[in-house]
C-alpha cells in the first residue's frame, strides 16, 4: 500500500509564463516570436480522405456477456498497434460529465485576478500556467492549463484545493473517484490480455498517483505557425481524456503521419503512457501525440493521468520477463521517475528512450 505521509508531493517546477488566454483576447494578427514554431514542427496532416480512426472499445461488452473475449482482444490489439482507443459505455455518469464540463468552462472564464490566486508558484508546477518550461528561450505552447494532483488524497496541495470554487471542488472529487475506478478496470483488463499476474497490477497501481490537467486552447491568429501542445508521449500508465467541446485538435503520430482524432460524444479517449509500455516490457506502446489550434474556435479538454503507487519500483512485470524475454527497461522508483521527467524539456518519447536498457552491457542508453 502507499505511504500515509501527510505532506504533499512536489515533483518539480516550471518557469512562470504569461496567460495565452489573455494574450488571445487582444486584437493581434501575428503571434509573438516565442510561440512561433520551427518549420519542421508545423502541423502537417496527411492528405486524402481515407484516414484510419482509432479503435472503439465497449467496456460493458468487455465485462459482461458473450463478447468478453472478442472485446478483450480488441483492447489488446489497440494497445499494441495504436496505443490509443476510445472507450464507450464506461460507467461514468453522463450527468457528472455534464456538470464537470460546466464547472471547467466557468473555471477558465474566471477573471485574471481570480486566476492569479491559483497560478503556479516558482517552486511547484501545480496550478495555472504551462509545464516543462525550463528556460526563458524555449518555445511556448498556444495554450493555458491548470494542473493538480488529485489522488491519493495525502499527496494533494491542500492550499491549492482550498482555493478552488466550491462546486468545482466537489465535482472534481466525484470525477476523480469515478475515473480511478475506470483506470483500474482498464488496467486489470490489460493485465488479463497480457497474461500478467493480477497481483502485480494491484501491487503497482492500487494506490496510484492520479493528477489532472485541464487544457484551454484559445483561437490563434496564425494557427499554422503555432502548436497547442508540443508532441510528446505521456509519462504515466494511462491517460483518460474527456473533451469538453466539438473542436478537433488532438492528433497522434502513426507510421510517420499525424492522424486527427474525432472524440465521440460522452466517450473517453484513452492512451497508453510510458509506464504501461515499461510494465508490459514494450508489448503495449505509448504513442506521441500533440494538440493543434485553429483561428476560429477554442478547444477545452481535461486529461486525467493515472500512474503507479508512489512507493513502488517501476520496471517490466516479473511475470512478463524471463530468459527468453529479457527486460528492455531499467528499474527505478516511481518518485525518482517523475522528478526526472518533470525536470526535462518535453521532447517526443525521449524520456522513455532514456529508460531503455542498452542490450549487451545493461546500461541505460
Amino acid at each position: 500500500m502507499g505511504s500515509t505521509a501527510p505532506e504533499a508531493v512536489n515533483f518539480g517546477k516550471s518557469l512562470i509564463v504569461p496567460s495565452v488566454q489573455e494574450l488571445a483576447k487582444e486584437p493581434i494578427t501575428k503571434i509573438p516570436p516565442r510561440y512561433v514554431r520551427d518549420p519542421q514542427d508545423s502541423p502537417i496532416v496527411p492528405d486524402g480522405t481515407f484516414l484510419p480512426s482509432v479503435p472503439i472499445i465497449d467496456l460493458q461488452r468487455m465485462l459482461l456477456g458473450d463478447y468478453m473475449d472478442s472485446e478483450l482482444e480488441r483492447l489488446h490489439s489497440a494497445s499494441k498497434e495504436w496505443g490509443f482507443f476510445q472507450v464507450i459505455n464506461h460507467g461514468v455518469s453522463a450527468a457528472l460529465l455534464e456538470e464537470f464540463k460546466r464547472e471547467i468552462v466557468d473555471f477558465f472564464s474566471l477573471p485574471l485576478e481570480e486566476k492569479r490566486k491559483l497560478w503556479q508558484q516558482p517552486d511547484n508546477h501545480e496550478g495555472f500556467g504551462q509545464l516543462f518550461v525550463v528556460s526563458e528561450e524555449q518555445k511556448l505552447d498556444w495554450s493555458d492549463m491548470f494542473y493538480i494532483t488529485t489522488l491519493p488524497t495525502h499527496l494533494r496541495k491542500t492550499q491549492l484545493f482550498d482555493l478552488l470554487p466550491t462546486k468545482l471542488r466537489e465535482t472534481l472529487e466525484a470525477y476523480s473517484i469515478e475515473v480511478k475506478i475506470l483506470a483500474m478496470t482498464i488496467l486489470n483488463q490489460m493485465a488479463k490480455a497480457l497474461k500478467m499476474d493480477e497481483e502485480e497490477i494491484r501491487e503497482v497501481f492500487s494506490d496510484g498517483v492520479q493528477s489532472m490537467r485541464m487544457n484551454y486552447y484559445p483561437p490563434c491568429p496564425e494557427p499554422d505557425m503555432a502548436i497547442g501542445f508540443t508532441p510528446h508521449s505521456d509519462a504515466v500508465a494511462l491517460t483518460i481524456l474527456y473533451q469538453l467541446n466539438e473542436t478537433e485538435g488532438l492528433q497522434i503520430r502513426k507510421e510517420g503521419k499525424w492522424i486527427p482524432i474525432k472524440p465521440l460524444p460522452n466517450a473517453f479517449v484513452v492512451n497508453i503512457g510510458d509506464i504501461m509500455e515499461i510494465v508490459s516490457n514494450g508489448m503495449y506502446r505509448s504513442i506521441e501525440h500533440r494538440a493543434t489550434v485553429n483561428s476560429m474556435k477554442e478547444r477545452l479538454s481535461i486529461a486525467t493521468f493515472y500512474s503507479s503507487n508512489l512507493d513502488s519500483v517501476l520496471g517490466p512485470a516479473a511475470s512478463l520477463t524471463g530468459p527468453h524475454n529479457p527486460a528492455v527497461f531499467q528499474k527505478v522508483s516511481t518518485d525518482k521517475y517523475f522528478k526526472e521527467f518533470f525536470a526535462r524539456k518535453l521532447n517526443g518519447k525521449s524520456y522513455l528512450d532514456f529508460m531503455k536498457i542498452e542490450i549487451g552491457d545493461g546500461n541505460t542508453s
